[in-house]
């Protein structure tokens, strides 16, 4: 029971910090959202670490690193398509990537339910629907999809090396996860020099991203201490309902009566699937 609680958490975190990093991410460029949210989750699982004290445990930990790699992958894709396209519309399909660590499990051995066998084909149809954009629309909405099955498969991705990391210790691997990601995002600026300036006047909201994700993955970490991959992937990566919600009730994006079934069916697939 705890560990579903704690996972339903993390999707909460993951949810809310998703919607306020796409609408930042309209505004401003990706590596000017993601500097100061990194960093600033950096800093709180630092505190709490050094608060909890004790050594840092063995090399299953070091899971967090290819964990991290996929999961800021997965992030800035996500950023960059709610910036390109309608969230409503991009979210359900990076939340299909859900589908990845029960595909895991089979091919080690776990056969498919008749839940999952039902909920593999609905996801896949509810994002192909979500996906085609209106004849009389703009290519506006149809221009986030590619990002979000990027987003779909580095999200997908991390949930395995995360929740072996997690089985050694929840905060160690929350914080290297995200000295990993930081560093990453460091690099990425060192490279291509993007004009950061503009991300002062945001960074209240930034800080509190930075916080959300990181307590998104902290939460994860330790619902994967407690529980199955597969049990604890669905609830966590129930997020894009959240994302969905808050963008409903405060952008009002314009959708079409397919793409808003689509969302439906993606998001219930993904629960079929991994929950089945």
């Amino acid at each position: 029971m705890l560990a579903a609680v704690l996972a339903l958490g993390a999707s909460v975190c993951w949810g809310a910090g998703d919607f306020l990093g796409g609408l930042k991410s309209r505004a401003l460029p990706l590596l000017a959202v993601l500097v100061p949210a990194q960093l600033a989750g950096v800093a709180a699982l630092s505190v709490a670490v050094a608060a909890a004290g004790g050594a840092p445990p063995g090399s299953t930990v070091l899971w967090a690193l290819p964990a991290a790699v996929l999961g800021t992958v997965g992030l800035a894709a996500f950023y960059r398509g709610m910036a390109a396209g309608a969230i409503a519309v991009v979210a359900p399909i990076a939340g299909a990537g859900a589908v990845i660590p029960v595909a895991v499990g089979i091919a080690t051995g776990d056969g498919p339910s008749t839940v999952q066998l039902v909920g593999f084909p609905l996801a896949i149809a509810g994002i192909v629907l979500a996906s085609l954009e209106p004849a009389e629309r703009s290519r506006r909405i149809a221009a986030g999809v590619p990002f979000g099955v990027a987003a779909a498969v580095g999200f997908g991705g991390y949930f395995v090396p995360m929740h072996a990391a997690a089985e050694a210790s929840v905060l160690w691997a929350a914080l290297l996860f995200r000295l990993t990601a930081a560093a990453l995002v460091l690099v990425a600026v060192a490279a291509l020099r993007p004009p950061l300036r503009g991300a002062r006047s945001h960074l209240p909201v930034l800080v509190v991203i930075g916080l959300a994700d990181s307590a998104g993955n902290a939460l994860f970490a330790a619902a994967a201490s407690r529980g199955a991959v597969s049990v604890v992937s669905v609830l966590a990566s129930l997020y894009p309902v959240v994302t969905v919600a808050l963008a409903t009730a405060f952008l009002h994006e314009p959708t079409a009566r397919h793409q808003r079934a689509g969302v439906v069916a993606a998001l219930a697939g993904v629960v079929l699937v991994v929950g089945g």
